[in-house]
Order: structure tokens, then C-alpha cells, then sequence
């Protein structure tokens, strides 16, 4: 089984090391690079194309939200997680938009930190539940787009109409699954054919699409 290559990008290198640290005992992952600035992860995403960067937002000079649209824009392998210290930030948002599959908080344990790098390794987006929130009520905000329908939104079933309002609100597919009395299995292929119906990069575009089809509001 091949490794999953990471590159560690944060300003801080304690944060750096301790994730390097507990990587370098799994095998199934690989750091093969650390960055302390956002212009330093966008040359090393370059010149050694990982599959997950782990971004944080706030760095001086480049920040992790321009490095990520300039990583994400040369349409190269890597896919970037945010990680950030508090979940209420207001670049969530702008994160997202430029192109990260994960949005994070520093105070999450280890474990689940690396359990989000091999889901968004896996081509899946993860948003922390308290940043769902957080996205949602950020769309609230802002002004409301000219009306127009969401191209494929009618062609999904009643089914899947359930499955895309549980992504809105947050929920995993094995969540998902409980809440429905389905399969995981089933779950996911749910969310695979809303994925290709929906056009939709990843797990965070649905939670924009469940939110601009009302499916969800800022109120939950």
C-alpha cells in the first residue's frame, strides 16, 4: 500500500512537529514536507505534489487561504485541509471557496486530525459540525444571488433530497446511515450520485448546494 504523502504547513513549528511526530508512526502516512509560510507551501506542493496539504489560515505574508487558491488552481494533485485554531473564524468561508476539502480546529484531538487527513486523502470532504454551522450562517449573511435553479437539483430523488439536508447540517455517512436505517454502503453511494447529479467538486459544495436549495438554514 502506498503512503499518503502530507505536507505540514503552519507557522508554527510546534504545531508542525507534533503532527509530524505521530505521522511518523503510521504507515499508512508520510510527511514529506514542512512549511512556515503560505508562499513556502505553494513552492513545495509544486515540487513535491503531495496528496493532502494541512493548511493552517493564519500566517504572515501569504496566508493559508491565498496559498490554498493558488494551489488548488494549478489543478495538481494535492487537496488541503485547513486548520486553524478557532472555529468561529471568519475566513471559513473564503477557505472553502478557494478550494480546501477540510476545515478544521487545532483543538480536536490527534487522532481525528489524522482520521481527516486520510478522508480527505480519500477524495472526501470533512467540515468540523461547529463549522457546518458557521458556513451556513455565513451564506445567511450575504446577499442573495439572482434566482436561478440549481442545474441537476430536480433531477434527485426523494431519498437522496434526504441524504443531501444531512450533509448540510454536518453529518458523516456513517451518521447519516443511523439516521436514515440504511447501510453505510448505501449511504455513501448516496452522497457519490449527488456528488455527480449536483456537479459537485466534494462533501463541502454539497453543503453549499443544501443550503442555496433551502434545504438547510443558518437556524440549523
Amino acid at each position: 500500500m502506498t503512503a499518503t504523502r502530507v505536507l505540514l504547513a503552519d507557522d508554527q513549528e510546534l504545531v508542525r512537529t507534533g503532527l509530524s511526530m505521530v505521522i511518523a508512526d503510521l504507515p499508512d502516512l508520510d510527511v514529506v514536507g514542512e512549511a512556515g509560510s503560505g508562499a513556502e507551501a505553494v513552492q513545495l506542493a509544486l515540487q513535491l505534489q503531495p496528496d493532502v496539504v494541512v493548511m493552517d489560515i493564519r500566517m504572515p505574508g501569504m496566508d493559508g487561504i491565498e496559498a490554498t487558491r493558488a494551489i488548488t488552481a494549478t489543478g495538481s494533485t494535492p487537496r488541503v485541509m485547513m486548520l486553524t485554531t478557532f472555529d468561529e473564524d471568519d475566513n471559513v468561508y473564503a477557505s472553502l471557496r478557494a478550494g480546501a476539502s477540510g476545515f478544521l480546529v487545532k483543538d480536536m484531538a490527534l487522532l481525528d486530525i489524522i482520521a481527516a487527513i486520510r478522508v480527505v486523502a480519500a477524495g472526501d470532504a470533512l467540515i468540523a459540525p461547529s463549522v457546518t454551522r458557521r458556513l451556513i450562517a455565513d451564506f445567511a449573511t450575504r446577499p442573495a444571488a439572482p434566482s436561478k435553479p440549481r442545474r441537476g437539483l430536480d433531477g434527485i430523488t426523494d431519498r437522496e433530497r434526504e441524504v443531501l439536508t444531512l450533509v448540510g447540517r454536518g453529518l458523516s455517512n456513517s451518521e447519516i446511515a443511523e439516521q436514515l436505517y440504511i447501510g453505510p454502503a448505501t449511504a455513501k453511494t448516496h452522497v457519490a450520485r449527488l456528488l455527480t447529479k449536483l456537479n459537485a467538486r466534494d462533501r463541502v459544495q454539497l453543503v453549499i448546494a443544501a443550503y442555496e436549495a433551502g434545504l438547510v438554514s443558518a437556524d440549523g
